[in-house]
């Protein structure tokens, strides 16, 4: 366990998603009493005369066997400044204590490449870039090439888009075969309302029909369908469902549309055929693994062989923008079994490839039943890491985008590889916050970009499926207040 104790919480989200980075899957407290039982404790005292003191206390066994601590004065007129001081100095104290470089130093956000990007486009050199990266930030030599490296391709792809006036619309379909063992997003059996999607596609088009009346004149730019798994749905309701959108909306100013069809045990010849016929310009066919024993223990049911027979139809159908998403860090894994993947995703030979480090969120079962999965070791690597990032250069496939997650194996990254022509703008988007997403579907959200201060606005749907479909028109309000708000 960690504890936190603070006198000004302040900056404590700062404070503990560092420790967080140093110490993943931890359990935090902030009670006086778990001190002297908790393996670090960390108190920070903001003093009158503007000076944080910090102290970092390492237990053995219930005893203290080291404290760290640091005193300096902080800006707090400046708040971002006075964040990258306390980070910094509370990384040096764990780096101290824990023996450990972390790769993207005392970064913890999501989105490590926006730094890079907005300075490119504040006409910054790359020189520049590194330097301010490693001062400010602590980050290692090869996590700044990879920024500087992504957020180039980023904004030469972005360069084509409208930032002010255009958006991009995701539809969420949230719905799967069954749930993934370290899956936490907003999902329910396909099974269960396999016969009540006519009441989802009811709400769901109430809400898109909104949306696209108060986006008149506004170019729509890309077109994203996730969940869930969106090829969940039967071929029926599938093709309803583009149909909707491609009727509702404007078409001719869309530069890509994705339909993630997820989940081999959800794709069929006459789905495939269904997104085809619509002109789907990009797929997803997402293995995470190519071990059979690991995708039992996951909760994958589907096999290696079903993972390349639906690729290959796809390819006979005529698709050629197929991406695939491994995880690297499943529980019971090694460099083998990595390898053993990375060897048989090379031989499909899509046009991109997503690397996710495996992330341990509160509401995935690896999580809250982490008893039962006690004996199966989660193992990542930089070794690891090298091996895809060597196999995706060797497949042709160049990094542009890149974000992170909290509690991530490694504290390494999540990395979209692609050929040339073959990456997928939405994806740069929602990471780098460069556009207006209108998102429609239980358990999405809606980011309303406002240029001229560089902010978004959000307006999020409830969750639960029953409950979106019985507070649609609420969840069509919370937009319009939006709206409203922004004097649209």
């Amino acid at each position: 366990m960690i504890t936190i104790l603070l006198n000004d919480n302040s900056f404590e989200q700062d404070i503990r998603e560092l420790l967080m980075a140093f110490f993943p899957g931890e359990d935090f407290s902030h009670e006086e009493k778990d001190a002297a039982v908790s393996r670090i404790t960390a108190r920070g005292t903001q003093k009158e005369d503007g000076t944080f003191l910090l102290e970092v206390t390492e237990r053995a066994a219930g005893e203290a066997v080291r404290t760290e601590n640091a005193e300096f004065a902080v800006d707090r007129s400046v708040r971002k400044l006075a964040k990258n001081e306390i980070k910094r100095r509370l990384y040096r104290i764990l780096r101290a204590i824990t023996g450990t470089e972390l790769p993207w130093g005392t970064l913890t956000g999501i989105r490590p490449t926006k730094i890079a990007l907005t300075m490119l486009e504040e006409g910054k050199t790359e020189d520049e870039i590194r330097e301010y990266m490693h001062t400010v930030y602590f980050t290692g030599e090869e996590k700044t090439e990879l920024a500087i490296d992504v957020a180039a391709r980023e904004k030469k792809l972005l360069s084509t888009l409208d930032y002010e006036n255009g958006y991009s619309l995701y539809v969420g379909i949230p719905f799967c075969p069954t749930t993934c063992l370290y899956c936490s997003f907003t999902s329910f059996p396909i099974g269960v309302w396999q016969k009540r999607l006519d009441s989802y596609f009811e709400a769901l088009f109430k809400e898109l029909h909104y949306v696209a009346e108060k986006m008149k004149g506004r170019p729509l730019e890309t077109v994203y369908f996730g969940g869930g798994t969106p090829t969940s749905l039967d071929a029926e309701h599938l093709d309803r469902l583009i149909t909707e959108v491609k009727n509702t909306f404007p078409m001719d100013r869309v530069q890509e549309f994705t339909v993630e069809a997820g989940r081999p045990d959800s794709i069929t010849e006459e789905k495939l055929r269904v997104l085809k016929k619509h002109g789907i310009t990009r797929i997803s066919i997402n293995p995470q693994t190519m071990n059979q024993e690991t995708l039992k223990l996951i909760g994958r049911h589907h096999t290696v062989d079903e993972v390349i027979e639906k690729f290959r139809i796809a390819r006979e159908l005529g698709m050629d923008n197929i991406n695939m998403d491994i995880i690297v860090g499943l529980p019971g894994e090694d460099m083998e079994q990595v390898q053993t993947t990375l060897s048989k995703i090379r031989e499909l030979a899509p046009d991109s490839l997503t690397v996710h480090s495996l992330a341990i969120k509160r509401a995935a079962r690896l999580n809250t039943m982490k008893e039962q999965y006690k004996d199966y070791k989660i193992t990542n690597t930089g070794e690891m890491i090298d091996e895809t990032r060597k196999t995706a250069k060797e497949m042709g496939l160049v990094p542009y985008y890149l974000y992170r997650q909290k509690n991530m194996a490694g504290n390494f990254e999540n990395v979209g590889y692609a050929a040339p022509g073959k990456e997928c703008l939405y994806n740069i988007l929602i990471m780098e916050e460069k556009q207006t997403i209108m998102a429609c579907g239980a358990g999405t959200t809606t980011k309303f970009l406002i240029p001229a201060e560089n902010r978004h606005e959000r307006a999020e749907n409830c969750k639960d499926v029953q409950q979106y479909i019985d507070r649609v028109d609420e969840m069509i309000g919370r937009k319009e207040q939006l709206f409203g708000m922004l004097g649209d």
